[in-house]
């Protein structure tokens, strides 16, 4: 019998290595893989070996800057070049070139290694043998294994791969040494900077492969993220120093200097004219301004189309369009810089008010990728010419500037310490939900904070302009006031968890400090510079902050990763199919159409718009004057613009659009008749200033449509994956902490990443639930008071001045006193009637006849006189009565009453702490139809699962825009109703999806892989492959994009058989005689219809 448990035993373990509760004398001395351990996990077969496979044609290295490289292109290294082939066929155009390629063989860049004959399998290498010979019998239809050569088509990845800009195509460029290059430009997409980090390479090896490559992955393709439709691909650090250098007011160029730069511009293109703009000034020399010379860039000759417009506020805008201080308001007018100093604002990448974005939208990807490229060489040259260094030099503060600083800190030193006393004093008014404690420490911190931000001023003021920092902070290249701040004046205040340096033991946040001491160099201020060094302590409280960092990066990483890992999982099989309708792979229906629009958000101008109308008005307007016609007066605008939306022509715009078109032209027509209306001298003048003619507005019209029917997003597209991408990739720029809550002190939040967990995974017991309940009376002070009091919980203990057990010689009670002078200060509806109703009601099996009422303050609790006294529990009711809840919701812990000042007037809401959202609604006093919960299941509950979808929507929406971060709105959507489409809110983990999918290959490559398949074949569940993760582990092409259509019809079957038809009848063929007409038949059918 022992022998067959040993053998059942075996067969148990060939399954599952990791089996528990094996006796320890039939334990295995040494545990194999089972084949569980073989398919599950990482490194397991479906998600190591099936989902991603190691691949052949494939170089990685370091990567290297090279700014004299386009856009588009790539710098392999020779050795690389020489390794990688594209296998190339034979053809008449092609064999002498292929022929010298062998010839070269594979030492001899280029040249080829592998020759594949046409009728052959075997791989002839080129190393050994007679080359010549070779090349000499090449037929056409062999196939030649080539090196990689110029302009090439290549995949280029950085990992992690966070979103599909990750991976794009490049054009090669051949050069010596041994790190990929390119221009510095693309860095953003990809995350890469050039501290050692390497990055992938891959060679398509057929012609389907590089055309999808060249059309889908292009990079110039790929200039904007499908995130918001914001450019990535943009001037970065040095180009947009030396940019800011350049257009400055006092910056001209001698002749020699501009000649070197429109060499620059020209680069290796020998057939373009670049012309030479008249000079600023004529004398005593000539001189150009470095507007004029950016302007080249643009536009380098007087022949070339393109003609961009602009307005633009930069970093230091100030006020006054035309008269900024700061020279930063930027306005190019038919591609010339007429004003305005160039900075990250219209520069860099994270922007729509841009002039590459600019470039791309109004003509084209290859304009705007040659601008770029231009600006890299002239501002790179311009940099070196200059010179921009950075020494210990340029952080030595300023005598002035110490005596600022000494200013600053005695005065808000002072400021904490009088707060402290008053503390002390007991005097410190406190902050609404807030002990004397917290109050006091959110009054220091916000004390502590504007410290670096004034020091950071008085250095901006005493800094020399020539400053090289300063320079880098201005024009928003590399950082900011505060660095500046840290390294010259002050380091400031060191926080933790948001938060001043907390006590660690003893009541003091350091050995070094005295016990309860609240000063700021106690509680983590540093007043001491980088450049001056930090004294110990100081030291301890920096390095506890940087810690705090570092541990936050490490895990938020790990958090991020696996939370797109379930995003892509669950989305990935959502595509736009040719009825505009968004379907999962097995055609279930999530959207109509997509977002609610059909337009794709990588073409969104304006915010979720596919038109910025003032941009486009403007530029209308700036390149098509019109001179000749006369302008239009108010009515006219309106009436040619119903007109012209009413035509057949217009049809294809949806009405949204018609309508925000209208509004826009409406405004226009507002602001042409208040000059008409306001100005009464010469009207020819007056028509000039808002000049509108009807060729430019039927150009506007026609522009917006254009731009309207570019931005219809196409059948195929993969939204799902897009969606997935564009949420979980700014995760990384998320912290991990929780913040205060607009601005209300006690009221924390969960916010960054857990809260975007917290959304995603649909958890029905959120870590800070908090109702946001709007009032019927929103400006009264009491109202929101009282209000407030009938949702609160209060308690007895809370109202009642004593509680006490009275013994008497005949009488044995218990007396409650109320505090009524309380009662009125908390605004509390209740009286000594409603507390005795409210016991009786308890739980405390207390009746009427128990209670007596003795005046307006006091309640009496006596036995059942029939009952021994001896036998009434007053003990437990002396310790029960505090907790009763006289008053508000028995779930409701805390509500704070915050006032927000709108326009001069003040408004009241309440912030309730607690989940219990339908009796919030209910309380009367509350509006109930404005209120709204963070609690996404509990609003499922109260107001069904539409509300919960835009619960969904506008939460995470919250999260992402409080870091900064900007999400297109259809992204959003997407996610929310693939996650309230089967009529409950399903959250994106394990259990969700397994409810979502019903493919078993699909939920085994994700999670459970072994339960998954026992299950399966428990049941004989069966797989259609239809979605993403089954075909990949088939082998077979995705139903998405490309492989979205299916062919209905092989052409390489047999013609089908000849059906007989009507016409086939001899009847209808009947010979007609000489001279008579043609008659029509008509053959009599009989109908027959059975029962």
């Amino acid at each position: 019998m022992e022998h067959w448990d040993f053998l059942q035993l075996h067969c148990g373990l060939y399954i599952n290595s990791e089996m528990s509760g094996i006796p320890l004398h039939m334990q295995p001395k040494k545990f194999g893989r089972g084949i569980v351990q073989r398919l599950k996990g990482k490194q397991g077969r479906f998600r190591g070996n099936l989902s991603g496979k190691r691949v052949d044609f494939t170089s990685r290295t370091v990567i290297s800057p090279d700014p004299n490289l386009r856009i588009d292109q790539v710098g392999v290294p020779m050795y690389v070049a020489m390794t990688l082939t594209y296998p190339e066929r034979v053809t008449p155009s092609n064999i002498e070139l292929m022929r010298k390629l062998v010839r070269n063989g594979p030492d001899i860049h280029p040249g080829a290694n592998f020759i594949q004959y046409k009728n052959s399998q075997d791989r002839r290498y080129l190393r050994y043998g007679d080359r010549k010979k070779v090349a000499q019998e090449l037929q056409y239809g062999d196939i030649v294994e080539r090196h990689l050569k110029d302009d090439d088509l290549v995949l280029f990845n950085r990992q992690p791969s966070l979103h599909k800009l990750s991976i794009m195509t490049h054009r090669t460029k051949v050069l010596e040494h041994r790190t990929f290059r390119f221009n510095e430009c693309v860095c953003t997409p990809y995350n890469s900077d050039f501290d050692g980090d390497e990055m992938n390479l891959h060679v398509p090896q057929t012609e389907e492969a590089r055309a999808e490559a060249l059309v889908l992955l292009a990079n110039k393709s790929n200039l904007v993220t499908p995130r918001n439709g914001d450019l990535l691909i943009a001037a970065t650090q040095d180009f947009i120093t030396g940019a800011y250098l350049l257009t400055q007011k006092d910056t001209f160029l001698q002749i020699e200097q501009v000649k070197l730069a429109l060499c620059l511009l020209a680069g290796p293109d020998a057939s373009i004219i670049v012309t030479l703009p008249l000079p600023a000034i004529l004398k005593p020399t000539r001189l150009w301004t470095g507007k004029q010379i950016f302007s080249l860039i643009m536009r380098p000759n007087a022949d070339c189309p393109v003609k961009a417009n602009l307005k633009a506020k930069g970093k230091a805008y100030t006020t006054g369009e035309e008269l900024c201080i700061n020279d930063s308001y930027v306005i190019i007018r038919n591609s010339e810089l007429l004003a305005g100093t160039m900075d990250k604002s219209v520069l860099g990448s994270g922007s729509k008010q841009n002039i590459f974005y600019v470039l791309l939208r109004d003509w084209g990807e290859d304009v705007a990728a040659t601008a770029m490229w231009r600006l890299t060489r002239l501002t790179n040259h311009y940099n070196f010419d200059r010179g921009i260094s950075l020494g210990i030099g340029d952080l030595i503060p300023s005598q002035g500037l110490l005596r600022a600083k000494e200013k600053v800190l005695n005065t808000h030193y002072s400021t904490c310490n009088e707060y402290i006393q008053l503390m002390e004093k007991g005097r410190l008014v406190c902050q609404p939900g807030c002990s004397e404690e917290e109050t006091l420490e959110t009054k220091i911190l916000n004390e502590l904070s504007v410290i670096r931000d004034n020091v950071g001023k008085a250095c901006l003021k005493e800094l020399h302009p020539s400053n090289t920092p300063l320079i880098m902070a201005l024009c928003g290249s590399k950082g900011s006031f505060i660095n500046i701040s840290q390294m010259i004046a002050c380091v400031g205040q060191q926080a933790i968890n948001g938060r001043r340096v907390p006590n660690g033991f003893e009541n003091r946040a350091l050995p070094h400090v005295p016990a309860r001491l609240r000063t700021p160099d106690a509680k983590g201020f540093v007043e001491n510079s980088f450049y001056s060094g930090l004294v110990s302590k100081e030291f301890y409280f920096h390095a506890m902050g940087g810690r705090e960092g570092l541990t936050d990066t490490a895990v938020k990483t790990a958090e991020t990763g696996y939370m797109q890992r379930r995003l892509i999982k669950s989305l990935e099989d959502l595509c736009i199919h040719y009825d505009m309708t968004v379907r999962n792979a097995m055609c279930n229906i999530i959207q109509i159409p997509y977002g609610g629009d059909g337009l794709d958000p990588t073409y969104m101008e304006g915010k979720d718009c596919p038109v910025d109308y003032k941009r486009v008005y403007d530029h209308v307007r700036a390149k098509m004057p019109y001179r000749t016609e006369e302008p239009l007066d108010a009515a006219s605008v309106i009436n040619a613009t119903n007109e012209m939306l009413s035509s057949e022509e217009y049809d294809c715009l949806s009405n949204e659009f018609k309508q925000e078109l209208t509004t826009f032209l409406k405004s226009v027509a507002w602001k042409i008749a208040r000059y008409r209306q306001n100005i009464k001298s010469n009207s020819s003048v007056v028509s000039e200033l808002e000049r509108l003619t009807v060729s430019q507005l039927v150009e506007f019209i026609h522009t917006c449509k254009e731009k309207y029917m570019g931005a219809k997003i196409e059948p195929g597209t993969a939204v799902g994956a897009l969606a997935a991408q564009s949420i979980g990739e700014p995760g990384t720029q998320m912290t991990l902490k929780t913040f205060h809550f607009a601005g209300v002190a006690a009221m924390n939040i969960t916010q960054g990443v857990p809260r975007i967990k917290e959304i995603i995974n649909a958890s029905p017991k959120i870590s800070t639930p908090i109702i946001t309940a709007a009032l019927v009376n929103d400006t009264d002070s009491e109202f929101a008071e009282r209000v407030k009091a009938r949702i609160e919980k209060t308690t007895l203990g809370d109202v009642a001045e004593y509680i006490e057990e009275i013994y008497m010689r005949d009488d044995h009670f218990l007396a409650i006193k109320l505090n009524i002078d309380r009662i009125k200060l908390l605004k509390l509806e209740i009286d000594v009637n409603s507390v005795s109703y409210t016991l009786c009601t308890s739980k405390l099996k207390l009746t009427s006849k128990n209670l007596e009422i003795v005046g307006d303050s006091i309640i009496i609790i006596r036995p059942n006189r029939q009952k021994d006294n001896s036998n009434f529990p007053f003990r437990q009711l002396t310790e029960a009565l505090p907790n009763i809840i006289v008053k508000g919701l028995s779930s409701i812990n805390r509500v704070i009453v915050h006032n927000e000042n709108l326009g001069g007037k003040t408004k009241f809401t309440l912030f309730v702490e607690g989940d219990n959202f339908r009796e919030v609604m209910a309380t009367p006093g509350i509006l109930g139809e404005k209120t709204k919960s963070n609690n996404t299941i509990e609003v499922f509950k109260t107001l069904g699962i539409e509300a919960a979808r835009t619960t969904i929507m506008s939460e995470i929406k919250s999260v992402m825009e409080n870091h900064g971060i900007n999400i297109d709105r259809r992204h959003l959507m997407l996610l929310a109703d693939l996650m309230t489409s089967r009529g409950e809110v399903l959250g994106i983990t394990r259990q969700g999806l397994a409810k979502m999918k019903e493919s078993v290959l699909n939920l085994a490559s994700f999670e459970k892989t072994a339960d998954h398949l026992f299950d399966a074949a428990y049941y004989g569940q069966k797989d259609i492959i239809c979605g993403v993760s089954e075909s990949i582990i088939m082998g077979i092409p995705v139903p998405l994009g490309t492989g979205i259509f299916k062919l209905l019809h092989k052409a390489d079957k047999d013609e089908p058989s000849k059906r007989e038809l009507l016409f086939d009848n001899p009847q209808y063929h009947k010979p007609l005689r000489s001279g008579r007409r043609l008659q029509r038949v008509r053959p009599r059918l009989t109908l027959q219809i059975s029962p």
